[in-house]
């Protein structure tokens, strides 16, 4: 049994050591917490398979035969001193893995001096994003992306406007509660350059799975250029009429930037979200000022079969002029024809 069960042991580990459970690690905290991950395998699947042997041959040697229904077992007191032991290493794992664990916890939470602070707002049913360290137009750059700089921590404030969400990069293992009424505070260091999904990892409402953007970890120098263009006042040609290059930014935009394709069906652009109206429907034969307002003001004229609050209203905050511009005139383009 013990031979069996010490076999048992080392394919199991080996095996729980092969399987690759997370996505790409893509940041320090990462790292630390799949050698923490590896740690508990290693200690638990033996545990688990040599009980498991135990409990099995138990099952097969001492079970009931044919006419022995209405016996009884022997009247021992059983073997205190196995009872101490079978208490104690347990209990010494735990602690163990518990101290362990707190360590862990406790490096990769340490405050940095040179960490960018981004302030993250949830509501139903999108992300966005606020560097306040960062000014554009006379408040803190807001952006509905993230873009964060390779290998500079990061101390991410969290918020919520309306119920519970939660703030979750899988690539970087670190998630944090939006709880409403309070800021919750979670630090990354992103090192490894990628785009990576932001999603809600709690059950907000009937959006939940659409509530996802994008994380950008860039080198610094390209983080300041990105800063840099979010910080242009408006004009020239990029805020102009129906381009054909104001036609392709505004698919980019749809589709990635502002994330509306995950709510909203339109053939263009190959979308077919069903949480909010089908646009080629909806926005046929209307106008451009329609358009705009449908974006920044989304509950001033709801579509039939739709209730309010699904759209989120900070679009006007979020997008850029030129983003906005560009925007508008895709879709009026794409659903006049």
């Amino acid at each position: 049994m013990l031979t069996l069960g010490v076999l048992a042991s080392i394919a199991g580990v080996a095996i729980a050591l092969a399987i690759d459970w997370f996505p790409q690690s893509a940041s320090t905290q990462a790292k630390k917490v799949d050698s923490l991950w590896d740690i508990v395998l290693v200690i638990s699947v033996p545990i688990f398979i040599l009980v498991l042997v135990v409990v099995l041959f138990c099952v097969w040697k001492f079970r009931q035969r044919p006419g022995e229904e209405l016996k009884d077992g022997p009247p021992i007191h059983g073997n205190t001193q196995l009872e101490v032991v079978w208490t104690a290493i347990p209990a010494l794992l735990l602690v163990g893995l518990c101290s362990y664990t707190f360590f862990v916890l406790d490096e990769i939470e340490q405050k940095d001096p040179d960490e960018l602070v981004v302030n993250v707002t949830g509501e139903q049913f999108t992300w966005t994003f606020a560097y306040p360290s960062v000014r554009a137009g006379g408040k803190p750059l807001a952006s509905s992306q993230l873009y964060l700089p390779k290998d500079r921590p990061i101390r991410f404030n969290v918020r919520t406007k309306d119920v519970l969400h939660d703030f979750w990069v899988p690539q970087f293992r670190m998630k944090i509660d939006a709880v409403p009424g309070i800021t919750t505070q979670v630090r990354v260091t992103p090192d490894t350059v990628g785009r990576y999904p932001v999603v809600c990892a709690e059950l907000c409402g009937v959006g939940h799975a659409t509530m996802r953007q994008v994380a950008h970890v860039v080198e610094p120098g390209e983080f300041q250029r990105w800063v840099r263009s979010r910080q242009r006042p408006a004009g020239g040609a990029a805020a102009g009429g129906g381009g054909g290059q104001a036609a392709a930014d505004g698919r980019a935009i749809f589709t990635g930037a502002a994330g509306c394709g995950g709510c909203h069906t339109l053939a263009a652009a190959g979308t077919s979200g069903q949480t909010g109206p089908k646009l080629d429907q909806v926005l046929k034969g209307e106008d451009k000022a329609f358009i705009r307002e449908s974006i920044v003001n989304p509950g001033a004229k709801i579509a039939k079969g739709f209730g309010p609050n699904i759209m989120p209203e900070n679009f006007g905050q979020t997008l850029t002029p030129q983003e906005l511009n560009a925007l508008v005139d895709y879709l009026s383009k794409e659903t006049q024809g």
